[in-house]
């Protein structure tokens, strides 16, 4: 009985040691990074999916009651995802996304336009930046968070690549509430820094995180950063996310019906920390998005660069985008940052990627910048 027992137990772990990765493979997990080996394993195993045209303006984008009856805050279950960004984690805990934070572009792009009224160019850009990195570009699926990963060479396994979390892209260092990719839990909300946050609001703005407090808090934690983190990176596209992440609880997380554009703490500890709209909560008044982040940054300017040996030894990178240079941001996020995670897709792949970029093209299209193709046309 003992030998028949031992036999079953040894040939159910030698099916868990060689069952192929692609089997435990989430249908929300970035197939970016992976090899040419996992992805002909993984891809054909996915339920590939045409991604639809992205969703317009809103018919009507006045301010409005969005924590209302039909979007009730719910705690987290067992599975749910929350990721690095407070406004996405809201919108999931009231069901203006999946709540259990996996959803596809048009759904996030419907999200942040109705709870938040996010202008619909700043909407789609963001988003298909984020799917183009972060999401299943077969299955088009997208998850709110998830492990860290970082881009370069050497991917890890493929069960961890999921979220937006490819680090130094939409997270990156010197967020204002989570912690840099080298001290370790870059997505949870750290209570260090938030207690930083409302001890600077109640410094530069009187118990309110309004323009002067960004400005200020900004400079601290690019600083910070700096002096502490050796493998600092402020480089594009993470110089211009830092600098919106640091505008938009200014633009969405202040009640529409309020003039005066500046946040306080209990809000900010609903949204931070509980991913909840405050009571009576009513959008933004007029479709906004980001336009605050070029006023933080013009307070304390400065260039685009990283630490290259060790802390304090921030260094300019001239190859990188900057806010004189947004064509630039478009052609590196294309060019470098989706083409190193793509090098030679196929198939249902590389056909939906054209899609997809596209649609981030088509958020841009009118300031000027030339289209590029760099998988070529469908």
């Amino acid at each position: 009985m003992f030998s028949k027992n031992f036999a079953i137990l040894f040939t159910l772990v030698a099916a868990v040691i060689n069952t192929p990765v692609s089997l435990a493979f989430p249908s929300y997990a970035s197939l970016a990074g992976l090899s040419a080996r996992e992805l002909a394993e993984i891809v054909p195993r996915l339920q590939a999916s045409d991604p639809p045209n992205p969703p317009g303006p809103l018919k009507f984008n006045g301010t409005k009651l969005v924590n209302d009856r039909a979007h009730p805050w719910k705690p987290l279950e067992r599975d749910d995802i929350r990721g690095p960004c407070p406004g996405l984690n809201t919108l999931a805990s009231h069901g203006y996304l999946p709540r259990n934070g996996v959803a596809t572009p048009t759904q996030i792009i419907n999200a942040v336009q109705e709870g938040f009224n996010m202008d619909s160019s700043t909407a789609r850009f963001v988003t298909y930046a984020a799917h183009l990195v972060d999401g299943n570009l077969v299955t088009d699926l997208l998850s709110i968070g998830g492990k860290t990963r970082k881009t370069g060479p050497d991917p890890p396994a493929p069960a961890s690549v999921a979220g937006l979390n490819t680090h130094a892209v939409f997270e990156g260092d010197s967020s204002m509430t989570r912690a840099d990719f080298f001290f370790g839990d870059n997505h949870s909300l750290n209570e260090t820094l938030f207690k930083q946050f409302k001890d600077f609001s109640n410094r530069f703005g009187g118990g309110f995180y309004n323009l002067t407090v960004a400005q200020e808090l900004r400079h601290q934690r690019i600083q910070e950063s700096i002096a502490t983190n050796p493998t600092f990176d402020f480089t594009s596209p993470r110089f211009f996310t830092a600098f919106a992440e640091s505008s938009f609880p200014i633009e969405f997380f202040v009640d529409g019906r309020n003039p005066v554009r500046a946040l306080s703490m209990d809000n900010a500890t609903l949204f931070f920390r509980d991913s909840k709209f405050p009571v009576d909560f009513f959008r933004a008044a007029a479709p906004t998005g980001g336009t605050l982040a070029v006023e933080i940054f013009n307070a304390h300017p400065i260039a685009a660069g990283k630490n290259v040996n060790g802390i304090n030894t921030f260094t300019p990178d001239p190859t990188s985008a900057d806010f004189s240079s947004f064509c630039l941001l478009y052609t590196n996020f294309v060019t470098k940052t989706v083409g190193g995670l793509y090098p030679n897709p196929t198939g249902v792949l590389r056909r939906n990627l054209i899609i997809n970029l596209g649609f981030f093209y088509d958020a841009i299209d009118g300031v000027g910048c030339t289209e590029l193709f760099p998988y070529g046309k469908l």
